[in-house]
């Protein structure tokens, strides 16, 4: 989020997603003019491609304006007028989603403010009478270095607006590509840190050898950046990287049980559908089967008697056929 203090004496406060929004709505609009003058040879130059224009909302507590969020408006650059119906459509959804958001004011795209700009600014007096003018330039500007403005962000801020910049658009990969995908670019950015830590190696003893000049300026820089490390080594840093690396461990071997208890389980899915078909087939089909079973039993535990099995009175039907 970026604070900043104007002549009027109130206090800015642009959230990044505003800024996210008004690129991500610049290059949609350049994108499509490229493509609908693709038939031509040449190419567009840099800025040129039209501007956008939308509204941002947000709320003001006293002399401090903190704007929030934005959405694109519907410009005809030939009457650079708005589409009033859109604005009010779009002006009550916001409000039914975020009740405590305003409208404060509008933005656009472009080097400097023109003379049509003050057209829509007027068309706004009516919802807000000192309506806000952000004009985003989509140039870069080498020569300008300092911006009088102070940039500080939440976690929860930072988080959600580095997936969005780096969010790539689905193509049916799985799970498993995307992080490899991930874990490559992680590979590709350390590999290129180290070379040019070796760089900065080889050129300090290049210089500790007198082989090329002292370099002042350079060696305070190092310095600066080797001093960062110590602190690193803090108590609470080691207990923070602990606690965290415990967590770590943790969630593995979580996910561990989960994988044994999901092969356990099927493991005994598998043993109840065997036994399952081991009952059927041990089964007796017929009456029949069950009294030629019961008629060998007899039989068996007569012999061990010492008579036969025929010559008791606890005999099945003489017609049965066995």
């Amino acid at each position: 989020m970026a604070s900043s203090s104007s002549g009027s004496g109130l206090t800015f406060k642009l959230h990044p997603l505003v800024i996210v929004n008004i690129s991500d709505h610049h290059t949609r609009v350049r994108a499509q003019i490229q493509h609908s003058a693709s038939a031509s040879a040449a190419p567009l130059a840099e800025g040129v491609g039209g501007r956008v224009f939308g509204c941002v909302i947000g709320v003001q507590r006293g002399r401090t304006v903190e704007i929030f969020n934005s959405f694109e408006l519907l410009y005809d650059p030939l009457t650079h007028s708005l589409d009033r119906s859109f604005l009010e459509k779009k002006q009550e959804l916001y409000k039914k989603v975020f009740p405590n958001f305003y409208i404060l004011g509008w933005y656009s795209t472009g080097s400097e403010a023109q003379e049509s700009d003050l057209q829509i600014h007027k068309a706004l007096m009516d919802i807000n009478e000192s309506p806000v003018y952000v004009l985003l330039n989509p140039l870069i500007n080498h020569a300008q270095k300092d911006l009088p403005l102070t940039i500080y962000e939440s976690e929860a801020e930072r988080i959600s607006v580095d997936h969005v910049a780096h969010l790539k658009p689905s193509d049916g990969g799985s799970a498993a590509t995307q992080l490899a995908a991930h874990l490559t670019g992680i590979h590709s950015a350390i590999k290129m840190l180290n070379s040019r830590i070796r760089v900065v190696h080889q050129y300090l003893v290049a210089m500790q050898k007198g082989d090329i000049p002292l370099d002042n300026s350079f060696l305070r820089q190092v310095s600066s950046l080797l001093r960062r490390l110590p602190a690193m080594e803090s108590e609470k840093f080691q207990d923070d990287f602990l606690m965290e690396y415990n967590d770590t461990l943790l969630v593995a071997y979580l996910a561990m049980l989960t994988n044994c208890s999901s092969t356990l389980n099927e493991l005994v899915d598998k043993f109840n559908t065997t036994y399952d078909r081991n009952s059927v087939k041990m089964k007796p089909n017929s009456k029949r089967d069950a009294d030629k079973r019961v008629l060998g039993w007899r039989r068996s535990l007569g012999r061990r008697n010492g008579y036969s099995f025929y010559n008791m009175k606890e005999t099945f039907d003489d017609n049965r056929d066995f």
